[in-house]
């Protein structure tokens, strides 16, 4: 019963200030030179744009081409209800008034036709848009390693082989050698091989191997 008196009350509220408001439109728009149906057809455009954008933003959310129109048309209807308590002489309306009933209903049609017309703000434009999956395609998964690659990374990789430890050569000695193959090349009219240096320097194989390796 409070819930159902409580509706009631605030209906008889709506109608109470939405005939207020109408009389006032229509007393504004016949001071105005607006005389006949004319002056009727005023606030029910008004009041017709208020509901239009009010609508847009319960539908479509807060936009501000929405919130532009009703605060036009909230204006307008406020304007009159100002107006017409005394503010303005309404027998002799200034020229702006004039001018402003005029061209409310140019204003008017075309804060509907927006209204009506206008697309609605996207999902990108209010919320971030999550990437859609491709279509025909499934979640990447793990990658499936084949069997034998598996097995491969799983043994143990042998280690390199350790690099032979460098041999000191001292540097007379490497002189020495120079000389060496020096003459055996004007002798042969080839280079000394590392068999041939060893055997005329008397050294071990290591370290002919690295005054070879120097010569070169």
């Amino acid at each position: 019963m409070t819930s159902k008196l409580r509706v009631d009350a605030v209906l008889v509220q709506a109608l109470i200030a939405g005939a207020l408001s109408f009389a006032h439109l229509h007393d504004l728009a016949a001071a105005a030179g607006q005389t006949g149906w004319k002056a009727w057809a005023y606030p029910i455009s008004v009041d017709l744009l208020l509901v239009a954008a009010w609508r847009r933003l319960r539908s479509d959310g807060s936009s501000r081409l929405a919130w532009c129109w009703f605060l036009v048309s909230l204006f307008a209807s406020l304007g009159a209800n100002v107006a017409t308590a005394g503010f303005l002489d309404l027998a002799h309306p200034p020229g702006w008034l004039r001018f402003g009933i005029a061209g409310w209903p140019a204003v008017a049609f075309l804060g509907g036709t927006l209204l009506a017309h206008s697309p609605a703000p996207t999902v990108s434009e209010t919320h971030s848009m999550v990437e859609p999956e491709p279509i025909g395609e499934t979640p990447a998964g793990p990658e499936r390693v084949p069997e034998s690659d598996a097995v491969a990374e799983l043994e143990p990789t042998p280690p390199a082989p350790a690099a032979p430890p460098a041999v000191p050569v001292p540097a007379a000695l490497v002189e020495h050698a120079r000389k060496v193959a020096a003459d055996h090349r004007t002798r042969t009219g080839h280079p000394i091989d590392t068999d041939t240096l060893r055997a005329r320097l008397g050294v071990p194989a290591p370290m002919a191997d690295a005054i070879a390796a120097q010569l070169t």
